[in-house]
């Protein structure tokens, strides 16, 4: 890593959920050279970074200004930063905010040979119809659920028609739990959601399922994957020449109920489910499956692209960080 030792890296987003592991990651490794790039406002997000390394914190509105004159000292951008809600409406704010900021924002890195690391998501993969294979001649057969996944997948797009998919790396984060998360409120992991019911009334309440023939009750299947784990990839990316979209997921689909066993042997408390309808906002923009094909990541991150079993992930996380409250 003395590649960037002497150069910054900015990481957008680096307040928010995986941005400040990244950052913690970063930090175990040796490196603090490091520009955040977020706003704050009144959310809880500051607690993420206390105990962390860095340089400076920039507002994203500042940002291009603040670039102005520093290109020969970043080496790399994580770019991050995003509205990350599912059930954002506001079509032309996630336009401006995922997509035409990452345009300006690839743009100058690429002119300036820097790293750019970028998040894309699992969103793209829309229902999973056509697989959940990062193969970027398929790109043009997704179709998003919902708008966010579209931004994304807009983004994504972009830069294949533009030709830059062979000088940039895009990241598809499957379903990501862990520490930090709590600011995040709804489009926090349902971990973060369940775990109070479960401690005072000793039961869990998932979603029913909608489609009934297909999955039992808690029986839809998500990759989940830890936070841990994903910082861990992410950053794999800086020491590596690789380039294009790859999967970031475990590579194996677990139902709800094995998070909520996980949730409750975490607490000492017999397992206890009961299932509920699902919001009428999610119906028909919620992915019943998800699971990230892995091989071609795998090519690329040899062993740091083993993850820590689901199980084992969720007990840790909520014995370790939400019981105590304490962050990563």
């Amino acid at each position: 890593m003395k590649l960037y030792e002497d150069q910054l890296i900015v990481v957008t987003g680096g307040a928010g959920f995986i941005g400040s592991g990244v950052i913690r990651h970063l930090n175990e490794r040796g490196l603090t050279n490091i520009i955040i790039v977020d706003d704050l406002g009144k959310t809880e997000k500051w607690k993420n970074l206390v105990g962390k390394r860095f340089v400076d914190i920039i507002s994203k509105h500042q940002l291009f200004q603040w670039l102005e004159g520093r290109e020969a000292l970043i080496e790399a951008i994580i770019h991050l930063g995003a509205c990350t809600s599912t059930v954002e409406t506001d079509a032309t704010y996630l336009l401006d905010n995922n997509y035409r900021f990452s345009q300006r924002l690839v743009e100058y890195a690429m002119k300036n040979e820097q790293r750019f690391i970028y998040a894309s998501s699992a969103a793209t993969y829309g229902d999973g119809e056509q697989g959940f294979s990062d193969d970027q001649a398929r790109l043009d057969t997704l179709h998003p659920l919902n708008m966010y996944g579209a931004s994304k997948h807009w983004f994504d797009l972009w830069l294949k028609n533009q030709g830059f998919l062979d000088q940039v790396v895009g990241l598809k984060y499957f379903n990501v739990f862990g520490p930090n998360e709590k600011h995040k409120g709804r489009m926090a992991s349902a971990i973060t959601h369940v775990l109070p019911t479960a401690q005072k009334e000793g039961v869990i309440r998932l979603f029913k399922s909608s489609e009934p023939k297909l999955y039992g009750d808690g029986e839809q299947k998500r990759d989940f994957i830890y936070v841990k784990d994903v910082a861990r990839m992410t950053c794999a990316f800086l020491d590596n020449d690789a380039y294009g979209i790859y999967n970031i997921g475990t590579g194996v689909a677990n139902p709800w109920n094995t998070v909520a066993t996980g949730v409750f042997k975490a607490i000492g408390k017999p397992v206890n489910i009961e299932y509920i309808p699902m919001p009428a906002d999610l119906i028909g923009k919620y992915q019943n499956y998800s699971c990230a094909d892995m091989k071609k990541t795998k090519s690329v991150l040899k062993d740091d692209a083993k993850c820590m079993p689901l199980e084992a992930s969720v007990i840790e996380y909520v014995k370790d960080y939400l019981v105590p409250g304490k962050t990563w």
